[in-house]
């Protein structure tokens, strides 16, 4: 070990409030674990358009309560350069996983000592209800302490500013810049915890995203999963108050749990993330699979496919990509009617097919970067998506994408189709009938090793995939 290491890790054992990572930090400078221990250490973990997200555990390489506390504080310092006053607030919400809690309390403690007032949420909520709250309440920003679909042992820090949206350049760099400048955190000033807000903030969600939806049938059985995550009271209320019958919830992954034990990777993605949802589904028949995944601003969607098999079999179940949900919907709202100058959007990396739809409806359609901190700034939007499961389908009410409000409108779709005797996948065959066959997928590639990156997307662009 290093002496510069050995002093730095000294240093940061001096500040770091928390038993739990003190103790691990102790044991590395024991002697045990070099190889984490450098890593931990290598470098600053990255504040960027997606905030912060990372493994925790002690040094400026994870997520911890010095890390997080010197981003709050460095959050302030933003706002504060940029016009905010003793009546600004920030609101504060977060997930269910390891730390988060913590982590939002002493984000609520530094802003409230910055002379910020701190709005935080009454308990583990999905990140869309975050979003919400900052257009509802009138905020200068917001806090949602959540690693979205991550493993278990990550965590992370997702920053929005005041029009709803997440950070994009040159926020996010100058937030960054603000950070760096902040010292040791047992120098920064604290506060109260802030306001504890209650449930009127969850009726006011209610209230909007079924303000947004239509009328219609509702008969309609769904298998529903949270996957351990906190969107499960939320989907269900919602539902249930837009008149469909309750879903049956996988009983094994109702309930959040931050270690996630049903699933090796809480992203209903991954090969495997909705076994236990399609189980239920081959048992109880219904028509349709929604889960959401763990913050609940992403939205699956399973229906059975004869081609593959008989429903009372997992085998006969197909997950829908997330472009064919995308397009499902986009039809739906189109078919709905909107409102002049509306425009309906998706990300470069999403499939063209809405584009399409769009021209033989007249209505305005865009292509955005990827992520919905662009998808969400499109002027004039009325729906987004993007490929990665993400729905925005009413940006009015949330300006980011919303697993809750998308399964709903999934729902509605579903029901209307089930009156007509049809089906969602009888639907993707119209659209493909009336506008061509666009055909996507995806895969993806992990890297722990972030310098081959540079290489690896050198190569696919001089030889793009044929």
């Amino acid at each position: 070990m290093s002496g510069d290491l050995h002093q730095r890790a000294a240093d940061w054992l001096a500040q770091d409030p928390d038993p739990q990572t003190r103790a691990q930090l102790q044991s590395w400078l024991d002697g045990q674990d070099d190889a984490e221990f450098a890593d931990a250490f290598a470098a600053d973990l990255e504040f960027g358009t997606a905030g912060l997200r990372g493994k925790l555990g002690p040094g400026p390489n994870r997520m911890n309560r010095v890390v997080v506390m010197r981003a709050a504080a460095g959050l302030a310092s933003y706002l504060l350069k940029h016009g905010a006053g003793p009546e600004s607030s920030v609101v504060i919400g977060y997930d269910a996983r390891h730390n988060s809690e913590v982590f939002a309390r002493d984000t609520a403690e530094i802003i409230t000592g910055a002379g910020l007032r701190a709005l935080v949420l009454p308990r583990p909520l999905p990140t869309p209800v975050l979003a919400f709250a900052i257009l509802e309440l009138g905020c200068a920003a917001g806090v949602m302490v959540t690693a979205s679909h991550n493993p278990p042992q990550d965590n992370g820090y997702k920053v929005y500013l005041g029009d709803g949206s997440q950070i994009v350049p040159p926020a996010d760099e100058e937030i960054a810049e603000a950070i760096r400048a902040i010292g040791p955190v047992d120098q920064i000033t604290k506060g109260s915890g802030g306001e504890l807000l209650d449930d009127a903030l969850m009726e006011l969600y209610y209230e909007s995203v079924l303000h947004c939806i239509g009328t219609g049938p509702r008969e309609l059985d769904i298998v529903y999963t949270p996957l351990h995550g906190v969107g499960g009271s939320s989907t269900v209320e919602l539902l249930k108050r837009a008149g469909f019958s309750a879903p049956h919830v996988v009983p094994a992954q109702a309930a959040p749990d931050p270690d996630f034990p049903t699933v090796s990777f809480p992203n209903p993605e991954e090969a495997g993330a909705i076994d236990a949802a399609l189980a239920d589904a081959a048992a109880r028949r219904p028509d349709l699979v929604i889960a959401n995944d763990p913050d609940a601003d992403r939205c699956a969607v399973a229906v059975p496919d004869p081609a593959l098999g008989e429903p009372d079999s997992p085998a006969g179940w197909r997950m829908l990509r997330g472009d064919e949900v995308g397009v499902l919907l986009g039809a739906h709202l189109l078919d709905r009617g909107v409102t002049d100058g509306a425009v309906f959007a998706n990300s470069i990396v999403s499939s063209r097919l809405l584009a399409a739809m769009c021209a033989a409806a007249g209505v305005r359609h865009t292509e955005t970067l990827t992520g919905f901190k662009w998808i969400a700034r499109a002027p004039g939007i009325a729906y987004g998506y993007e490929e990665a499961l993400g729905y925005c389908v009413a940006p009015e009410v949330v300006r980011d994408k919303d697993g809750v409000s998308a399964a709903l409108l999934v729902a509605e779709l579903a029901a209307r189709l089930k009156r007509e005797g049809r089906t969602l996948l009888d639907l993707l065959d119209d659209l493909a009938v009336r506008h061509g066959v666009y055909a996507t997928d995806a895969f993806s590639v992990r890297v722990t090793d972030l310098s081959l990156m540079p290489e690896l997307m050198q190569r696919l662009r001089s030889a793009p995939p044929s």
